[in-house]
């Protein structure tokens, strides 16, 4: 309860106006230490900025700021040591911190730290500052993955490239290099990390400090200053907008459910192979599961958990979007329900990247089944197409004498490698002798030499693209 002599709630930043405090109905729905106490770090490194940018205003004398900040500085080192905790009191981790302030440099020089900053504009920029940090630990971790991809394919880029069935529609297409495969999951990571740094572009530029409750500040503070020191490029432009906006946090949760798909697509294609009935890879012991009544199984629990949490993600951006979807400007306490959800998309992230590169890293692959599979459902009949097209033969017309030879073949019960030479020139002239030389695995990928393809020499280069962008990103997030 508040009193004419304590009008502020203990543990909030609110009260003056009112004669009696919270009900513990309210207080425990107001609550939000349970989750936004590990912003500590960073509600600390404002509140330096801010203390900073009051003595640069004259609102601070050089003793008081040197207090204020050896009490920030202690609070530090309290929480790093683990011995800093929030009262069942506190409303927010704002609130506890200032309570804590007040004790350790007593409530002259820590109550003046509040002046011109309000909970709106410090949460939206501490909240930034936080996932900046932890986009570029996201980064750094699908950049292990890329690497991981990177060297599997290079192991199956040898004097014998690897070769396998690929896939649309999850039957038999063509057959394609495992590493051209392989590369295939190593893009969409880089376009994650891609996304990830141009998302952190635009949020640099874009400190709300200084917004105040939604209006600015007349106290003279330096937004600019203090956006520098934490280490923005730029401040706000509009104080409502600073405060009110959080498509930055949509956007983030947006590419941690790409992310999730991204790694579910990989995750889903390890299920299938590490099954009986394909029987592509072996997963490592180390990396692998078992079952608790059937001791023969080898679970691939991690790629069931990856497909798993790509649900999860989503549902973080579905429930982040509809939360912000009909809010006015400019704050609103919903907003307190923008940090979970996002919360947890990089929690997720950064348990489940180091699992995924530890169980692709130690994939075996079986390289005489994809070898013997690579033929099967009569995978080259486009390069019969091509052949003939190579010889003068409209498309249309070899697009069915290809079909015809996979049909003549299906009556036949052989492959299209084993259709003698008068069994093809019965089913046309033009269908020569020389159509053997596209009736092999190893000349259908060869032939495949244009940018982007399977051959060996295009996929060589892709390997230096990829590892030469994934350089490139890691530098930047150096």
């Amino acid at each position: 309860m508040t009193s004419p002599t304590s009008p502020t709630v203990r543990g909030a930043l609110w009260g003056g106006r009112f004669a009696d405090g919270p009900s513990p109905e309210l207080e425990a729905l107001s609550r939000s230490t349970h989750f936004d106490w590990r912003l500590t770090p960073y509600d600390l490194a404002g509140s330096r900025a801010h203390a900073r940018a009051l003595h640069r205003a004259g609102l601070l004398d050089d003793a008081a700021l040197a207090t204020l900040v050896a009490g920030l500085d202690t609070l530090g080192e309290r929480y790093a040591a683990g011995d800093l905790h929030p009262a069942p009191s506190d409303e927010d981790v704002h609130g506890a911190l200032e309570r804590l302030l007040l004790e350790e440099v007593g409530p002259e020089v820590g109550g003046r730290l509040r002046a011109g900053r309000s909970r709106n504009d410090q949460i939206a920029t501490l909240f930034k500052v936080f996932l900046r940090d932890h986009a570029r630990v996201v980064s750094s971790l699908l950049l292990d993955l890329v690497d991981v991809l990177v060297g599997q394919a290079r192991e199956h880029l040898g004097d014998q490239p690897t070769v396998m069935p690929g896939r649309t529609h999850l039957q038999h297409a063509q057959p394609v290099l495992l590493s051209h495969h392989l590369l295939a999951h190593a893009w969409p990571l880089l376009r994650d990390v891609d996304r990830l740094a141009d998302w952190d572009r635009r949020v640099a530029g874009d400190s709300p400090y200084g917004s105040g409750a939604l209006a600015g500040s007349s106290l003279g503070l330096d937004p600019v200053a203090v956006a520098l020191d934490l280490g923005f490029t730029g401040s706000s432009a509009n104080s409502i907008d600073g405060t009110a906006a959080r498509d930055f946090v949509a956007e983030l949760a947006y590419v941690t459910a790409q992310v999730g798909v991204d790694l579910s697509r990989l995750a889903e294609e390890v299920i299938l192979w590490a099954t009986r009935e394909f029987a592509f890879v072996t997963l490592h012991d180390s990396w692998s599961t078992g079952s608790s009544i059937m001791p023969q199984k080898k679970n691939p629990d991690i790629a069931e958990l990856a497909r798993g949490k790509a649900g999860r993600l989503i549902g973080n951006l579905t429930g982040l979007m509809a939360t912000l979807k009909a809010l006015p400007l400019a704050y609103n306490r919903d907003l307190q329900e923008d940090k979970e959800p996002v919360f947890d998309s990089v929690d997720t992230l950064e348990v489940l990247l180091p699992a995924m590169s530890g169980m692709v890293a130690t994939l075996v692959f079986d390289t005489e089944r994809l070898a013997e599979l690579a033929p099967e459902g009569f995978s080259l009949a486009t390069d019969v197409a091509e052949w003939l097209v190579r010889e003068g033969v409209a498309f249309r017309t070899a697009h069915e004498l290809a079909g015809a030879c996979v049909r003549r073949c299906e009556e036949l019960g052989v492959g299209l490698a084993d259709l003698t030479e008068e069994q093809l020139a019965g089913i046309s002239p033009l269908l020569t002798p020389g159509v053997r030389d596209v009736l092999t695995v190893e000349g259908s990928v060869s032939s495949r030499s244009g940018r982007g393809g399977t051959a060996a020499v295009r996929v060589g280069e892709q390997l230096v693209e990829v590892e030469t962008r994934a350089a490139t990103l890691r530098d930047a997030l150096a």
